[in-house]
Order: C-alpha cells, then sequence, then structure tokens
C-alpha cells in the first residue's frame, strides 16, 4: 500500500519486499531486516531503494532515502508507454507492452509497484528467467530507462514516421471508451411509488423484506380503512296464526 513520504508533497513510497536475517551470537540471535521500497510522484518520475536496519521501520526508512536519490524520470504517453521494451538484469528479464486505455496494469506485484508508482496505468508485462524481487525490479528500470520518444528517432534519421501501434490504440481508446457520467445523473438506486429508496430483492425499505410493509426498515403495516358499517335489514312481519290473527284494513 502506498503511502506519503515526509517532508514531501507529491512523493509516494511502496514497500515491495521486507527480508529478515539472524546472526547467532554469544547472547543469542541478532536480527537485522532488510527493506526494498519504491518511490515515485505518479507522473513519471520514480526510483528503486533498498536499506537495512536492526528494525522494520528504520530500514524502510532507509530504503525511502536511498530510491530518491536514484530516482529517474520516463516517457509516459496519456498513461502508457510510447512502446514495447524489454529489459534485463541478472538471471531476470522484463519485457512491457503498451495497452489500450481502459487495460489497467496486467503485471504481477513487483512489477505493478514501480509501474503505477512512474504513472503507468495502461500496460502488459510478462517476467523471464530469476524472479528475485530486486532482478526484477532493475530489470524493469532497464526497460523504462532505454525507452525513446518518437520524435527524436524521427529527428535522428531525417524522416517522418508513421503512427505508431500504440498511437492507434489511443486514438481508438479516444473514440469508444464510454463517457463517465456526471455525479449529478447518478443514481444510487431504483424508487419505488411512494418516493423512497427501493432495497432488497422485493423492493421494500428493509433487507429482504416486502413493499407492502413501508418505512426505512420494513416497520409497521401500513393502515387499512375500516370497514364500512351496514344498516340492519328491515324486520319481516311475522306469518298469520291462529292465536295471532292478521288485522284486517
Amino acid at each position: 500500500m502506498a503511502e506519503m513520504i515526509e517532508g514531501s508533497s507529491d512523493l509516494e513510497s511502496t514497500t515491495v519486499a521486507i527480508g529478515r536475517t539472524a546472526a547467532v551470537v554469544k547472547g543469542g540471535r541478532r536480527f537485522s531486516f532488510s527493506a526494498l521500497v519504491v518511490v515515485g510522484n505518479r507522473r513519471g518520475r520514480v526510483g528503486i531503494g533498498y536499506g537495512k536496519a536492526p528494525g522494520v521501520p528504520v530500514a524502510i526508512e532507509k530504503a525511502q532515502k536511498d530510491a530518491r536519490k536514484n530516482m529517474f524520470n520516463i516517457l509516459l504517453k496519456e498513461g502508457t508507454i510510447p512502446h514495447p521494451v524489454t529489459g534485463r538484469y541478472g538471471a531476470s528479464t522484463v519485457k512491457l507492452i503498451p495497452a489500450s486505455p481502459g487495460t489497467g496494469v496486467i503485471a504481477g506485484g513487483t512489477i505493478r509497484a514501480i509501474l503505477e508508482m512512474a504513472g503507468v496505468r495502461d500496460a502488459f508485462s510478462k517476467a523471464f528467467g530469476s524472479t528475485n524481487a530486486k532482478n526484477l525490479l532493475k530489470a524493469a528500470s532497464v526497460g523504462l530507462r532505454s525507452m525513446r520518444a518518437k520524435e527524436d528517432i524521427a529527428a535522428l534519421r531525417g524522416v517522418d514516421l508513421p503512427a505508431s501501434v500504440t498511437e492507434e490504440m489511443l486514438a481508438l481508446g479516444a473514440k469508444y471508451a464510454p463517457k463517465k457520467q456526471d455525479d449529478t445523473q447518478r443514481t444510487k438506486g431504483p424508487v419505488n411509488k411512494v418516493g423512497q429508496k427501493s432495497g432488497g430483492r422485493h423492493g421494500g425499505g428493509g433487507r429482504g423484506r416486502r413493499s407492502d410493509r413501508g418505512g426505512d426498515r420494513g416497520g409497521e403495516r401500513a393502515p387499512q380503512a375500516p370497514a364500512q358499517a351496514q344498516a340492519p335489514a328491515p324486520a319481516e312481519p311475522a306469518a298469520p296464526s291462529p292465536a295471532n290473527p292478521a288485522p284486517q284494513a
């Protein structure tokens, strides 16, 4: 995880590896820690540092100071590298390939650290040979240092070079990339008929509750209209009988 460096407003540091060694002495074991960090401003400037100390925080601080001394600039082209490049150091070989916008950094944790700190947002990478963290970082730095701009090559040769593959990918990405929605147009969720934000699979106010139980957390039921009182039916006249004769008109 990247962290800001004290005393600098734009430099960030990320720790790639922490090593521990132990020396057996008369009183027991004496531990020593080493730190490998990458420092960069995410705008084309990056550096690698290595430090050792009896404690981890001191080792990281020494590595950050070493990285700030060895920082270098790289070429960026709209968030990616201008052309494919291969770097070699020791038994490690790292190949970096530009990618179209939206691809992201497709790399392992070691190479991803130096690419992100340098400001690369879209790129492919492939490592060959040794996977030692130091060698991979140094091989990637060799490749990044060896990149050259197309304008410089055209000026040296005295010719006009056609559009590169990277420029074609960037043009297609700008043409077909979806536009970002404004914050005012983004909706956080569907709204039901009563003007409340629906939640859960049934659309109710609470999780997993039905929408007919209104309220923010699926509270009380909605009051129902009282039933209309029915008027009593008129009593029918009793049937005539010998003991109760019908009245004469």
